[in-house]
C-alpha cells in the first residue's frame, strides 16, 4: 500500500452530507427548462465538450433550440468520444494513471457506455465489452493481445462509427456470471490483476471509481480477522505500525477485495507454455497468489473461496453512502462491481470528475456544489447516462458561472 494524501478527485464525507441535503432540489431543477442559448454560450459548450470548433451551421443550430438539447448536439461529434471521453477514461486503466496509454478495451467500453447511454452504475457489473466493427477492417478481438484496439489508434478511427457491444462471456471465456464490467476486461486485468495479490484490483477501482484513495478511508474499528496471512502483524519487528496503519487499510479491502480470489492474468499458459496474456478464471479455486508468504503471519486469515463482506457499512466510511437496497456481501467480483457502483460516492465521483473536466475547474463555492449535488442527484435518477453528465456541467459553466 502506498503513502500519501487523498487525490485531487477525492469525494470526502462533506461533499457527500451537502448532495444529501440538496437532493429534492435536484430532482427539481434536473427538469426545469434551460432557455436557449446565446451564440457564444453554444460555442463554449461545444468546445468544452468536443474539444473542437463548431461549424457555423451547427451553431446556428444550438442556439434555435434549449440550452440542454445544444448541449447534446456537442456530444454527436466524433471528437467528444475519440478526445474527450478517451481521455478521461484512459488514465483508469493504468497504474500510472497516465492518459499517454494505448487504446484497449476497457477505454474502449467506457467509450461506447457514453455513446449508447449504457447506465453507468453497471461499469463494475455488467457482461460487456466494445469491440470493432467489420468496417473498421482491423484484427479480430483476442483475449490475448491488444491488437484490435491498436489498429484502431494507428489508423484514428471513428471510434463513435466503430464501436460496437458484445459480451465478455462470449469472447474471453470467462462464464457471465464471472463478468464485471471493466473489472474483467483484458486491459483492467493486464493492470491489476497481474502479480501481486489482486489487491491492486480493489485499490484501483477505489481510486478510479469512488474517487477515494485507502488512506482517505482507513478505519482502524474494523475486525482483522479476515486480513490475510502475507501481512505481517509487526513489520521491522514494531508490531505498533500494524495497529496504527496496516491494519486501517488491510481490515476492510482484504475481505472485499477476496471477491477476486478466482482471477489472474497469465502471460503463460501452463499446459502449453506459450504466451497468451490474457485473463484467467479458475471457477471454486483460489489463486496462488492469495497464500502467498504465508509464513509473515501464520495465524492470518487462508482465503477458502470468493466471499466477499463490505464492512465499510459500519463506522465512518457509512459515509460513502451505501446502498440500502444492497446486503453488502455476496461471492464474486460481479456482486461486489454492483456493491460499489450502487453507492453515492460512485456516482458523485463520476459527476464531479466531469464537472472538473468540462469546466476547467473543481467544485470551487456554493453554487459549484450545489450544482454537483443536483447533478448527482439526476444522474442518479435518470439512469445513469454520463453523456447527460457532459451537458449539464457544459451549459452550467458556458452560462457566466
Amino acid at each position: 500500500m502506498k503513502n500519501g494524501m487523498a487525490g485531487p478527485n477525492w469525494i470526502g464525507p462533506g461533499t457527500l452530507r451537502h448532495i444529501a441535503c440538496v437532493s429534492v432540489l435536484a430532482l427539481v431543477s434536473a427538469v426545469a427548462p434551460a432557455a436557449n442559448p446565446t451564440k457564444d454560450q453554444a460555442k463554449q459548450m461545444y468546445d468544452r465538450i468536443a474539444g473542437v470548433p463548431a461549424t457555423d451551421a451547427t451553431l446556428n443550430a444550438m442556439v434555435a433550440t434549449d440550452a440542454n438539447t445544444a448541449a447534446l448536439m456537442a456530444t454527436q461529434d466524433p471528437a467528444f468520444y475519440n478526445n474527450t471521453v478517451r481521455n478521461l477514461a484512459t488514465p483508469w486503466t493504468n497504474r500510472d494513471q497516465t492518459v499517454f496509454a494505448p487504446l484497449n478495451d476497457y477505454t474502449a467500453t467506457v467509450v461506447g457506455m457514453v455513446r449508447d447511454d449504457v447506465p453507468f452504475n453497471t461499469l463494475l457489473s455488467a457482461d460487456l465489452v466494445y469491440i470493432a466493427d467489420s468496417a473498421a477492417n482491423v484484427p479480430a478481438y483476442s483475449p490475448a493481445n491488444n491488437d484490435m484496439y491498436e489498429a484502431l489508434d494507428a489508423d484514428g478511427a471513428d471510434l463513435k462509427a466503430h464501436l460496437i457491444s458484445s459480451t465478455q462471456s462470449a469472447l474471453t471465456g470467462v462464464p457471465a456470471a464471472a463478468t464485471a464490467g471493466v473489472m474483467t476486461t483484458r486491459g483492467a486485468a493486464s493492470a491489476f490483476f497481474i502479480n501481486g495479490t489482486n489487491r491492486a484490483m480493489f485499490r484501483f477501482t477505489m481510486m478510479n471509481h469512488l474517487c477515494d484513495d485507502l488512506q482517505v478511508v482507513m478505519d482502524f474499528t474494523r475486525p482483522p480477522d479476515r486480513i490475510r496471512q502475507d501481512v505481517t502483524r509487526s513489520p521491522g519487528g514494531d508490531s505498533s505500525l500494524f495497529l496504527n496503519n496496516c491494519i486501517g487499510c488491510h481490515s476492510g479491502m482484504d475481505p472485499m477485495a477476496q471477491a477476486f480470489a478466482y482471477y489472474n492474468f497469465s502471460n503463460t499458459d501452463p499446459t502449453t507454455a506459450s504466451s497468451t496474456g490474457q485473463i484467467v478464471y479458475t471457477a471454486g479455486q483460489v489463486q496462488p497468489k492469495y497464500f502467498i508468504n504465508s509464513t509473515n503471519f501464520p495465524q492470518g486469515y487462508v482465503t477458502p473461496d470468493d466471499h466477499w463482506d463490505n464492512r465499510w457499512r459500519g463506522g465512518v466510511n457509512q459515509l460513502l453512502g451505501w446502498n440500502a437496497g444492497q446486503t453488502g456481501s455476496g461471492q464474486g467480483a460481479k456482486s461486489l462491481g454492483q456493491e460499489l457502483a450502487g453507492s453515492q460516492a460512485f456516482a458523485s465521483c463520476q459527476v464531479t470528475r466531469v464537472f472538473k473536466y468540462v469546466c476547467f475547474r473543481a467544485p470551487s463555492n456554493a453554487g459549484d456544489r450545489t450544482k454537483v449535488a443536483t447533478m448527482t442527484a439526476a444522474f442518479k435518477s435518470n439512469g445513469y447516462k454520463l453523456r447527460q453528465v457532459f451537458a449539464d456541467a457544459a451549459v452550467y459553466c458556458s452560462t457566466g458561472n
